[in-house]
C-alpha cells in the first residue's frame, strides 16, 4: 500500500496525478512502473487520474524505441488521461534527425548511440540516413511533446523553471535544461515545480520542488510521484538490466 504524507501544494478534490521522472530507454522498468500505478488506482480508486511523464525518454539506455512504441497510442494505463512533457534528449534528437550536424555530434556524445542501435542503426553509418530508420509515427510523438503542464498549484516541467521570470514567461531551453540557480533557490516560484534531469538519489520535496529524476538508467530506482488532495507518496521500480557508466551522464 502506497504511503501518503503532506505535500507542499493541493490537487483538486477526486483528481490525482501519477508523474514518473526520467526513463532513457528503460522499457521494462517503465512497464514495472506502470503495473505498479495500475495496481494503485484498482486498489484505491479516484475519480480522474492522470499519467504524466517528464521527459527523457531516449538515450543512453537500450530500448529507445520499445519505450516510444509503448507511449504513441495513449496511456497505458487504462482509466487515465496522459501527458508526456519534452525533455533535452528529444529536443537533441529532433535536431540530430533534421540534419544539424552539431547535434548529431552531441547525440552521439550525450546517449543517442544506444537509441540509434535500439532502430538498427548503426551510429557510425552516413547520418543522413538515419531518419530513415525511425517510424514517422515516433517523430510526430516527439515532435508533440509538450513543455509545461499545469495540475492544481502544481507545474511540470522536465528540468526547471529560472528564478524570477513568470511561470508563463519561461524560456524553452531553460524548461528543458535548467540547474542553477533553479535547484538552490528559495524562491517560490507560483507553484510547486515537479521536475526530473538532474539525478538524485532518493525523491528530493522542497517547498517549492520536487525532483522525481532517480537515475534509473544509471541503475537506480524509476521513481513515480503521486500526488491527490494535499497528499503524496512515491512508488518505485527497481532496475532491469545493467547500468550506464555514470561517465555517460
Amino acid at each position: 500500500m502506497i504511503e501518503l504524507s503532506p505535500a507542499p501544494a493541493k490537487l483538486p478534490a477526486g483528481r490525482r496525478v501519477y508523474a514518473i521522472g526520467d526513463i532513457h530507454g528503460c522499457a521494462s522498468q517503465l512497464a514495472n512502473l506502470h503495473a505498479l500505478i495500475q495496481d494503485d488506482l484498482e486498489r484505491r480508486p479516484t475519480g480522474s487520474a492522470l499519467l504524466l511523464h517528464v521527459g527523457d525518454y531516449v538515450d543512453r539506455g537500450v530500448d529507445t524505441k520499445g519505450v516510444i512504441a509503448c507511449l504513441i497510442d495513449g496511456s497505458p494505463i487504462p482509466g487515465t488521461e496522459m501527458v508526456n512533457l519534452m525533455g533535452n534528449h528529444e529536443n537533441t534528437m529532433i535536431e540530430a534527425l533534421n540534419g544539424e550536424r552539431a547535434a548529431a555530434t552531441d547525440w552521439l556524445f550525450t546517449g543517442g548511440r544506444p537509441s540509434l542501435q535500439s532502430y538498427g542503426v548503426d551510429p557510425e553509418s552516413p547520418r543522413e540516413t538515419w531518419r530513415e530508420h525511425v517510424p514517422d509515427s515516433h517523430m510526430h510523438f516527439l515532435r508533440e511533446l509538450k513543455l509545461m503542464h499545469f495540475e492544481g498549484g502544481y507545474v511540470f516541467v522536465h528540468a526547471g523553471v529560472r528564478p524570477g521570470v513568470p511561470l508563463t514567461e519561461q524560456a524553452r531551453d531553460d524548461l528543458l535544461r535548467m540547474r542553477q540557480p533553479f535547484l538552490y533557490s528559495e524562491m517560490n516560484f507560483g507553484a510547486v515545480v515537479v521536475h526530473g534531469h538532474s539525478p538524485v538519489k532518493a525523491p528530493v520535496v522542497r517547498h517549492n520542488r520536487i525532483a522525481i529524476d532517480t537515475g534509473a538508467v544509471f541503475g537506480g530506482e524509476m521513481t513515480c510521484l503521486v500526488l491527490e488532495s494535499d497528499q503524496l507518496g512515491f512508488l518505485t521500480a527497481e532496475p532491469v538490466g545493467e547500468p550506464v557508466s555514470i561517465a555517460h551522464r
